[in-house]
């Protein structure tokens, strides 16, 4: 498996998932998909090339994301698009893997090849499935690379050639070209093979989010693109330099995994009208109620009542990561920039972004930021919000993306029919099936 050259920046924007869900859900004229909907429709017309959409398995009181069915929200979304990618977040935590192949593989026909599947391992939900408390970290990557193992041989479970053309124009199947799996394992027995037709990218596009030692483990051994949050460039040199150096380990192809960072824009005509901009934005914040947020990049459990808001964190408040159970590589930066000195309304400040990258400045600054990392070779896919505001939507296209088309940094125009083509993925190499005796 490798990508394919030349490389290219790819793009991603948000489809949906925000409060306005709940706004939508109260007027019996509209549908909870009708913003989607405009998104996805002004994105694809930009040549973006996919949707992605976050999930929650809890009630989020402040309605930020997890208030609709991922998988079900990008299916609608394909039916009215036909070329821009939709990537689904979904745990393996909580589903099991041949229903994920099912779903998935599903979503990849329905769209006529452009699902991407973002896995992640839920750092909250547990009291939905319960009994039980949530598993440790290394237990969940457990559980997900047995997933995958398991997901990507029932995809693969279907020879070439298993289903053809008939002389008179109907299918044909040749059943000694499907195999079962046979799968036991620690946490899954599945006999397989999958029960729906040979998927038009074969396999979804793989996306891992996780920043943890064990969630590095996964993406490099698995991950065609990782899901990172990577507030500076010194953060995303040494973890790309640390995943792919696992990768490479593991006999991987160069380039892989692909690096995806959320870019937090604030965007201004001027660089003066940026940084007002920013400045507003911070003195909105609450910062009595912003505790709870840096308690909760802290890991939860964290005190901070006590903490004057221009004093330092003491030492004695600072998790030691690997006790964390929920998002150690959030943690990691939180507790990083405490030891750094930051003050608790400093890190109120920097939780406002939750740990990803945050940059204000013109669409040409912007670039510029932009394209040092694309050029360092940290940053292969970004994702960009804010289309459907008018006056986002006009820095987004016209502005920053402009700009890096102007620099041969990022593609004209969709390159395949498929998203993996788009983001210049070669197939990964088949998993064959050991049929037994």
């Amino acid at each position: 498996m490798s990508v394919k050259q030349p490389r290219t920046l790819k793009t991603v924007t948000g489809a949906g998932g925000t409060s306005e869900t709940y706004d939508l859900a109260v007027d019996p004229t509209r549908s909870t998909l009708d913003t989607a909907v405009r998104v996805a429709q002004l994105a694809e017309a930009a040549k973006i090339d996919a949707l992605f959409t976050a999930d929650l398995l809890s009630f989020d009181a402040q309605g930020a994301i997890g208030s609709q069915e991922p998988l079900v929200f990008v299916s609608a979304l394909s039916q009215v698009t036909s070329r821009i990618g939709l990537i689904a977040t979904v745990s393996t935590t909580f589903h099991h893997p041949f229903n994920l192949a099912r779903l998935f593989g599903t979503l990849d026909h329905v769209s006529n090849g452009r699902a991407a599947w973002n896995l992640v391992t839920s750092s909250i939900g547990e009291e939905n499935f319960g009994p039980g408390d949530l598993p440790s970290p290394e237990e969940r990557y457990a559980r997900a690379a047995e997933t995958l193992e398991v997901v990507n041989a029932l995809w693969d479970s279907w020879e070439p050639g298993a289903l053809t053309v008939g002389a008179d124009g109907r299918a044909v199947l040749h059943r000694d070209r499907v195999h079962p799996i046979h799968h036991s394992g620690k946490f899954f027995d599945v006999a397989g093979p999958l029960n729906i037709p040979p998927l038009p990218q074969r396999r979804p596009v793989q996306i891992q989010a996780g920043q943890s030692e064990a969630g590095t483990a996964l993406g490099a051994r698995y991950a065609e693109i990782v899901f990172t949050s990577l507030p500076t460039l010194d953060h995303a040199l040494d973890f790309t330099r640390r995943i792919r150096g696992q990768a490479e380990q593991g006999g991987r192809a160069d380039g892989l995994p692909l690096i995806f960072s959320s870019f937090h824009a604030t965007y201004g005509a001027t660089e003066e009208e940026a940084q007002r901009l920013v400045r507003e934005r911070r003195e909105s914040i609450d910062f009595e109620g912003g505790r709870a947020r840096v308690a909760d990049m802290l890991g939860g459990g964290v005190d901070l009542s006590e903490v004057p808001l221009d004093s330092t964190l003491p030492e004695s408040l600072l998790p030691d990561v690997t006790s964390v159970n929920r998002r150690r590589g959030r943690v990691d930066i939180f507790t990083g920039y405490a030891r750094q000195g930051y003050t608790l309304r400093e890190l109120i400040v920097a939780a406002q972004d939750t740990g990803h990258w945050a940059a204000a400045g013109t669409p040409e600054q912007l670039a510029d930021a932009v394209e040092e990392r694309f050029r360092a070779g940290v940053l292969d896919v970004i994702s960009l919000s804010g289309l459907a505001d008018p006056r986002q939507h006009d820095f987004v296209v016209n502005g920053l993306l402009y700009e890096l088309r102007k620099r041969k940094i990022v593609a004209a125009d969709y390159t395949g029919l498929t998203l993996r083509e788009n983001l210049g993925l070669e197939l990964p190499a088949r998993d064959v099936p050991t049929v037994r005796s």
